[in-house]
């Protein structure tokens, strides 16, 4: 009787976590990301983390050069880019990546330095990495109307929210300006019209602020994240956010603009939720796209759900952390069971944290008049 022959058992596949991404995120060039960058890397290499230098763009700046001059530096690749190759076969705890917008040679393994990002993480290196607000994508027509320039390398808007940590570098624009103009941001002789224009206080301003919201909406989304796996279901006031219950009536224009000077009022934020739970008729549909339209206008979000009217409305309050609610009173039409009192009960019952404002009708002149 033969022995019967011996099956191996493959060793399982070692699971690699993904690294981690860091962003140092400003407004415009020169308000110290790579700098802030560096400082970050030499904290971490005095912990003792393996830190090395992926690119570093030092724009002729000798104090940047000065702070990357005793770091290992991975050579770059034969088209004078990122050499991930490289940096996967050394594989170190960190890697540090300026310029995550940048657009790679001709001739390199993948077209955006934000993709051979994506490589080094899946790898389970962290990467630290630097990018200005008007790299962002989602902004590009946004930053264009403000700057009058158009934005050719864009970083699309999920790296950015699925970095683990952003850290907003900041400096007044007045303070940049007069870096700019020392010649510190870049050297005098590179100045071209358009990036004299470019680096006028006024855009830098609306910069600034554009930058500051996208590292406040981070915060929320990390609040937001925290709560739900804390199962937190009160809101955290970090600030007021206000949810106007549409229906298609008469009144709902004067919902709106009601709702919107609250949200100025306690400089929060504003949406419009309508609940689909029958068909409309045609004069409620002309209603709701004029709702839309007026929401629209005034820059406040809308949103449809579709469902049982209560249920959704607590639902949403519950998961997006609103703290007010505006409801209007009811009047004939076939959408009044929105407010009948068992739903405004239910509401109230549900949301014990939320403060409500129940809107007055709009009153009727009398007849003659």
């Amino acid at each position: 009787m033969s022995d019967s022959p011996s099956t191996a058992t493959p060793s399982p596949r070692p699971i690699v976590c993904r690294g981690l991404l860091k962003i140092f995120l400003g407004y415009a060039p020169g308000v110290g990301k790579t700098f802030a960058m560096l400082e970050e890397a030499h904290r971490r290499l005095r912990r003792g983390q393996d830190v090395v230098v992926g690119v570093i763009d030092c724009k002729g700046r000798p104090e940047t050069a000065e702070e990357c001059s005793d770091m290992e530096t991975i050579p770059l690749s034969s088209t004078g880019e990122l050499n991930v190759s490289a940096i996967l076969e050394r594989h170190p705890k960190v890697v540090l990546v300026d310029d995550l917008e940048h657009t790679n040679a001709k001739g390199s393994e993948r077209p955006k330095r934000w993709q051979d990002v994506e490589t080094i993480l899946n790898a389970g290196i962290d990467v630290l990495s630097t990018v200005c607000v008007q790299n962002l994508e989602s902004l590009n027509d946004h930053i264009r109307d403000i700057t009058g320039l158009q934005i050719e390398d864009t970083v699309p808007d999920q790296i950015l929210h699925a970095a683990g940590e952003i850290e907003l570098v900041d400096v007044t624009p007045r303070a940049l300006m007069n870096r700019f103009e020392r010649g510190v941001v870049y050297p005098a002789q590179t100045q071209d019209p358009s990036t004299i224009a470019f680096f006028r206080e006024g855009n830098l301003t609306a910069l600034r602020e554009i930058a500051m919201r996208e590292a406040a909406g981070r915060v929320d989304e990390d609040l937001t994240a925290y709560r739900k796996d804390k199962k937190i279901e009160k809101p955290w006031a970090t600030n007021d956010r206000v949810m106007i219950c549409l229906t298609p009536n008469r009144n709902s224009l004067r919902l709106i603009r009601k709702g919107w000077r609250m949200g100025q009022r306690l400089r929060g934020e504003v949406v419009a939720v309508f609940v689909e739970h029958s068909g409309l008729s045609e004069p409620e549909s002309k209603i709701l796209k004029d709702d839309f339209s007026l929401a629209q206008r005034l820059g406040i979000k809308t949103v449809t759900l579709k469902g049982p009217v209560g249920a959704q409305l607590v639902k949403y309050a519950k998961e997006n952390s609103i703290t007010q609610i505006l409801l209007g009173h009811p009047d004939r039409s076939r959408m009044k069971d929105l407010l009948k009192p068992m739903l405004v009960t239910e509401l109230i019952k549900e949301l014990r944290t939320v403060d409500f404002t129940l809107v007055a009708q709009e009153v009727e002149p009398p007849a003659g008049h």
